[in-house]
């Protein structure tokens, strides 16, 4: 499985690698080596941007299996085809990682569904980055999140753990920064080699960009100030290598760390099982 190299391959011959997403307005074309190998990794669903499967990573001797925990960006422009896709997939259970004024501008379409079991838990609530003159603010952001948000933290990997069988779609907004802190955990958690977790990472760059362009223009209709905005909106590597680099240097490894915060063995071995073993 090549990285996410974060290029645009004009011209490519058809491979089932590759993703081809649908033609729609202000859509870019994506072709990444990590969005298909056997099964498609992006679920190209209108109203989204970022739905991910975070199967079919190495992980050791083993690999991540597929359709048993996806990673996504908001989901309030689903329409009812869009919320019957993510059922077809198999999706038993959504997890919000948004705070509440999220919730109540953009209500999720799964709050209250029938057959979908639905939890909001706001992952950085009430956290900001400490000082925007820092080279990296979302670093900032996700090291205040892995000390001060034990609880959250703690609370959605159980939730993952220990959710009925099915797909678990954990999201944000954009599926960036509190969907991609989740994700690193998971990843590593399974034994997920640091350099793809960081592919993973990145890859929501390329996934989001017209989101992003969306963004920024709301912003300078606005008058926003740019300059503090676009440190906001960066996606690169060396964010999640450092955000690692901070567990590993302070518990040795994330299943140190995921202890250290309450998880019980038991839940760390329900969500090694869900991540890695069969059904």
């Amino acid at each position: 499985m090549g990285p996410a190299d974060g290029r645009f391959h004009p011209g490519e011959p058809a491979d089932p690698r590759h993703l081809r997403r649908p033609a729609a307005a202000g859509l870019h074309e994506i072709r990444n080596p990590l969005m298909y190998i056997t099964v498609q990794r992006h679920l190209p669903i209108p109203g989204t941007f970022n739905i991910r499967d975070l199967g079919g990573y190495a992980a050791g001797s083993a690999e991540t299996r597929w359709r048993r925990i996806l990673r996504a960006d908001g989901l309030h422009h689903l329409d009812a085809a869009g919320m019957t896709a993510l059922t077809g997939e198999g999706v038993t259970t959504v997890i919000d990682l948004r705070h509440d004024h999220e919730l109540q501008s953009r209500p999720n379409p799964f709050h209250g569904h029938p057959t979908v079991a639905y939890h909001n838990v706001s992952l950085f609530e009430r956290l900001a980055p400490a000082d925007m003159s820092v080279s990296d603010v979302l670093l900032d952001l996700y090291i205040q999140a892995l000390t001060t948000r034990h609880g959250a933290i703690s609370q959605v990997l159980t939730l993952i753990a220990e959710a009925p069988r099915g797909v678990v779609l954990f999201h944000c907004t954009a599926g960036k920064d509190r969907t991609g802190l989740v994700a690193a955990l998971l990843l590593a958690l399974a034994g997920v080699a640091d350099a793809t977790i960081l592919d993973d990472y990145a890859l929501t760059k390329l996934m989001i960009a017209p989101l992003l362009d969306r963004l920024i223009a709301e912003a300078e209709e606005r008058d926003a100030d740019l300059a503090a905005l676009r440190p906001l909106l960066a996606c690169e590597p060396q964010t999640m290598a450092a955000t690692i680099a901070h567990i590993l240097d302070n518990h040795g490894s994330v299943e140190a760390y995921l202890l250290a915060i309450g998880l019980s063995d038991a839940t760390i071995a329900r969500l090694k099982a869900r991540l890695l073993e069969d059904a």
